[in-house]
C-alpha cells in the first residue's frame, strides 16, 4: 500500500526539450519529495530573519539620532518623531515591493540581489 502512495497518476512523458525548463524542474521535485521540506523552511526562516534586521536595528539607535540631529525642539517630541520614521520606513518599503518584485520577475532575482549587494 505505501507503494502505491508514491505513483504518479498523471504522469507526464519526458520530452528532451523541457529537461531545461525551471516549471518542469519543480513539478519533478514535488513529485519525488514526501514529508516536510525542511531545507526549503529553513531558507524561508533565514530570509525572514534577514529582511528583519535592518528594522530591528534602527530602532535603538533613533532617539539619539532624533536627538543629536536636533530636529525635535523638545524632549518630548522625539518620540512622535522617532514613530514617524519609523513609519515611514515601512511605508516605503510597501510602496516599492510591487516595483522590486516586477523587475524581479523580468530580470532574475539574482540580478537584482546582486545589484543590492553591490550598493553596500
Amino acid at each position: 500500500m505505501a507503494d502505491d502512495a508514491r505513483i504518479v497518476l498523471l504522469e507526464k512523458k519526458e520530452d528532451n526539450d523541457n529537461q531545461n525548463c525551471p516549471g518542469c524542474n519543480i513539478d519533478r521535485l514535488k513529485q519525488e519529495q514526501r514529508g516536510i521540506p525542511y531545507m526549503n523552511l529553513s531558507f524561508i526562516w533565514l530570509v525572514s530573519l534577514c529582511t528583519a534586521l535592518p528594522i530591528s536595528s534602527l530602532f535603538p539607535y533613533l532617539y539619539f539620532m532624533i536627538r543629536d540631529f536636533h530636529i525635535a525642539k523638545q524632549e518630548e517630541d522625539i518620540g512622535f518623531y522617532a514613530g514617524f520614521v519609523a513609519s515611514s520606513f515601512m511605508i516605503g518599503r510597501a510602496l516599492t515591493s510591487i516595483f522590486w518584485g516586477k523587475l524581479a520577475d523580468r530580470y532574475g532575482p539574482n540580478l537584482l540581489s546582486s545589484l543590492g549587494h553591490s550598493q553596500c
